[in-house]
């Protein structure tokens, strides 16, 4: 309070002192008509008032009134006038000094309230972009008062919900934003200032729904700053429920494809199996009359199928500690050479007639991989290439080197695959339309794949065309030596 009477002191002085600095100046250093000191002196109190508002430059008009009579009119060194004229004219320079200082002030304060206005504006966008960064009701709930105390510079704010009865907010809580307060805006028809307390309430509505309510401390925002703070929660808070039941529905919609996809794979994949046993061992037990050999070939269809369904059972063990991250792998230096050389192997059986054709460029370096991980993963793409396409087409294995990684690619000259199921190919379970009934398998090669590739910190992915075949291509961190650093130890060294 000192510090402002102080200001305002200093800028009356200032006023008086431009006067007496006008008045010396055209008294004794260059001496001017009472025209030009009147148009001085207009244009003195038009800049102070600019600068600091109407009571100083009313007060300077009156001081520059009686100095323009005393100095400048006849008689001079009087406060009297001895033409009529000058009355006029000394009534004409106190209006248009007084209506000049007005017009200033007022123009300088419509200015100010322009920039106030203009600075709540850009803080009720930031406001507002902050409110709706978040899709989590939750986190939106926790986040308001926290918003509002940095984006408008109050001192605390607290929001309380009707439909919890919860208070949340900014900070350690404020005896004045007390419960009983907050809940008792809730009913209030428009905001509720209290200057002297530096405190406000408002209602938050949902349409003419009361959904909570607001209480800020600190600096008093204007009524409509305050209503637009008001509607823009209410709109965050429906706009995050809106987003919350999307992402359930969205959630639901997908775990009931999953469980869908999960019962066609038990009823294709696992039937098919257990169909094959079941039959074999009725004929063991029912039929005395059977050869040896026909015995002996009943009982390799049970080995099989009991494979095929252990195999099963592990492809979605092992797709559940991929998910979990319970698979630790053993990263070495490997040539993608052996990788390959180890997956043909696996698949030889598979491959049955398919020609295949290797493809490794010169001078490729080693992968950062496990590396039954990374056979794993190229047995998955060469059986699913063998299953999707003609016994007499060959299958294509490429390797290349890309910027820090190494690109390796299984291509098959198969049907293809539609452009709208590229995107769901990697999705557990999911099996193509045209393939689910007539190939055998549960869907879940080509994610186990993807889960392990991503976890050696590459990628896989597709390219594919309707009647010219399917390329599959994943990556591996290539073991690139830093510079300075010392060459692996060759097999003669260790």
């Amino acid at each position: 309070m000192r510090s402002l009477v102080l200001k305002h002191t200093l800028r009356f002085a200032a006023a008086f002192a431009a006067v007496i600095a006008i008045t010396v100046v055209y008294r004794t250093i260059l001496p001017v008509n009472a025209t030009t000191a009147a148009l001085t002196f207009l244009l003195a109190i038009l800049a102070v008032s600019a600068l600091w508002g109407m009571a100083v430059s009313a007060a300077m008009s009156i001081a520059a009134m009686v100095a323009f009579n005393y100095y400048f009119l006849p008689p001079v060194g009087q406060l009297t006038i001895a033409d009529p004229q000058n009355w006029v004219a000394l009534g004409a320079f106190l209006v248009v000094a007084v209506i000049a200082s007005h017009l200033s002030a007022r123009a300088r304060q419509q200015a100010a309230d322009a920039s106030s206005r203009q600075r709540e504006i850009e803080r009720l966008y930031a406001f507002s972009r902050g409110l709706l960064e978040s899709g989590n009701v939750m986190e939106l709930l926790n986040r308001i008062p926290s918003q509002i105390v940095d984006s408008f510079e109050v001192g605390a704010a607290a929001l309380f919900l009707a439909e919890e009865q919860r208070v949340y907010r900014s900070g350690p809580e404020i005896p004045a934003l007390d419960t009983a307060s907050l809940r008792a805006a809730l009913l209030r028809d428009g905001p509720m200032m209290d200057a002297a307390g530096s405190l406000c309430f408002l209602p938050v509505r949902l349409g003419m729904r009361p959904i909570g309510s607001l209480g800020i401390s600190g600096p008093i925002l204007s009524r409509q700053t305050l209503d637009a703070i008001s509607s823009l929660v209410a709109i965050a808070m429906e706009h995050a429920r809106a987003v919350q039941q999307l992402g359930q529905a969205e959630a639901s919609r997908q775990g009931e494809r999953l469980r869908t996809a999960l019962l066609d794979a038990v009823t294709h994949a696992l039937r098919t199996p257990l169909t094959s046993i079941k039959g074999a061992v009725t004929n063991l037990l029912s039929n005395n009359g059977l050869t040896e050999a026909q015995r002996h070939d009943l009982l390799n269809v049970i080995n099989e199928e009991t494979d095929r369904l252990n195999r099963l059972v592990g492809e979605a063990a092992e797709m559940a500690r991929l998910d979990a991250g319970e698979v630790e792998l053993r990263i070495e230096p490997q040539p993608m050479e052996g990788i390959i050389s180890a997956a043909l192997e696996s698949c030889r059986s598979v491959i049955g007639s398919h020609p295949v054709q290797v493809h490794i460029a010169q001078g490729l370096p080693k992968v950062r991989a496990d590396l039954a991980r990374a056979r794993e993963v190229l047995v998955h793409l060469i059986e699913n290439a063998s299953q999707y396409s003609p016994a007499d087409q060959p299958i294509t294995i490429s390797a290349e080197s890309a910027e820090n990684s190494v690109v390796t690619s299984v291509a098959d000259r198969g049907d293809g695959i539609d452009d709208l199921e590229q995107a769901l190919i990697f999705e557990k379970f999911y099996r193509g339309k045209d393939q689910r009934y007539s190939v055998a398998g549960t869907g879940m090669g080509l994610p186990i794949a993807k889960a392990i590739v991503e976890a050696h910190g590459g990628s896989i992915s597709l390219t594919s065309q309707r009647g010219a075949g399917s390329v599959f291509s994943f990556t591996l961190p290539a073991d690139i030596p830093r510079p300075g650093s010392a060459p692996p130890p060759s097999a003669a060294d260790q």
